[in-house]
């Protein structure tokens, strides 16, 4: 089958194109990336699996219409929601429009695409007590999940009206390895490891479920092949814990002293995250990783391969030390 991974560049993306090279996939991948902010060439280095380039940026280009493809697995998507808060119309442009780009270009095809939309569990907003269901309100709290949501209806709509066959995944927050620095976990490894300080937001006491990356890759395969048209499923995470918990963690793994420094909350942010993923379960699948083994598996990698994100550090990604 020929496969189309939009964001394959990308931390997720290239994820599972590597998961994909674990399985031993022997198809056809086309991995559509505008190598923008978080998107890194260096991510699919070694790769071993046979896949095609192709640099678009799809919320002004559209796909080859000379491509036969079966299958997308859309992961294209601006994630932090730091930047949203500074920048939401550009959220808004790479978000929205890429994926209505795409949408299009299936509604026209004379394929018969099945494709599995990559969306998030923020769209819910937070929750205090118990676990959303695939059936929950989505009340998006920040610029960057109100795009993702604005996605989620868009696809829906699109199956409702003109028949698509298109899934959508919903996912805990993921962590591992090729994970770019701006993002909680690897910057607390960086820093750490640079012997800055430790930046926390607030309390830290926010809740997050936690959901190692390999294990999505794998729950997003076995949504494209056994999922159903126009269903959501949630991909929860293994364990739920505190930020700063998390922060003690990474510090006991590295087994050295790390200096915490809270900061001023940043606008909107969500409590806790908490999903139940019965979609999912019914199709077999859990996740695999315990939050302690998965934390275990990246601070590894970080530490042995500088290489890799030290040419992507400085004082915009990684904050106040790395100028």
């Amino acid at each position: 089958m020929a496969l189309l991974v939009t964001g394959g560049y990308g931390f997720i993306g290239s994820n599972y194109i590597r998961h994909l090279e674990s399985i031993g996939y022997r198809g056809k991948v086309i991995n559509v990336d505008k190598l923008g902010i978080g998107s890194n060439v260096d991510n699919l280095k070694g790769l071993n699996l046979d896949h095609k380039f192709l640099k678009l940026d799809l919320a002004a280009q559209n796909l080859p219409e000379n491509e036969e493809i079966d299958y997308i697995v859309n992961f294209a998507s601006e994630t932090h929601v730091d930047r949203s808060i500074k920048n939401p119309e550009e959220f808004y442009r790479n978000n929205v429009e890429s994926l209505f780009r795409i949408l299009e270009w299936m509604r026209k095809s004379k394929n018969d695409v099945r494709m599995v939309h990559i969306s998030t569990d923020e769209v819910y907003g937070e929750i205090l007590e118990g676990s959303f269901t695939e059936e929950s309100t989505l009340k998006p709290s920040n610029p960057y999940s109100a795009t993702k949501a604005s996605q989620d209806m868009f696809v829906l709509a699109y199956v409702r009206t003109y028949g698509l066959n298109i899934s959508i995944t919903r996912s805990a927050n993921n962590y591992g390895p090729y994970q770019f620095p701006e993002k909680f976990i690897p910057k607390t490894i960086i820093r750490g490891m640079n012997n800055l300080d430790i930046i926390v937001y607030g309390s830290g006491k926010q809740i997050r479920s936690w959901l190692y990356v390999r294990d999505n890759a794998e729950a997003i395969h076995t949504v494209l092949l056994k999922g159903k048209k126009g269903e959501i499923y949630n991909i929860p995470g293994s364990d739920e814990v505190e930020n700063i918990q998390i922060v003690k963690m990474i510090a006991k793994t590295m087994n050295r002293e790390l200096k915490i420094r809270h900061v001023e909350d940043r606008p909107g942010h969500d409590l806790r995250y908490s999903l139940r993923g019965k979609n999912l379960e019914a199709l077999g699948w859990m996740p695999k990783t315990r939050i302690a083994d998965g934390l275990g598996l990246t601070v590894k990698w970080y530490m042995e391969n500088e290489w890799w994100w030290k040419p992507l550090v400085n004082e915009k990604v990684l904050g106040v030390g790395f100028a």
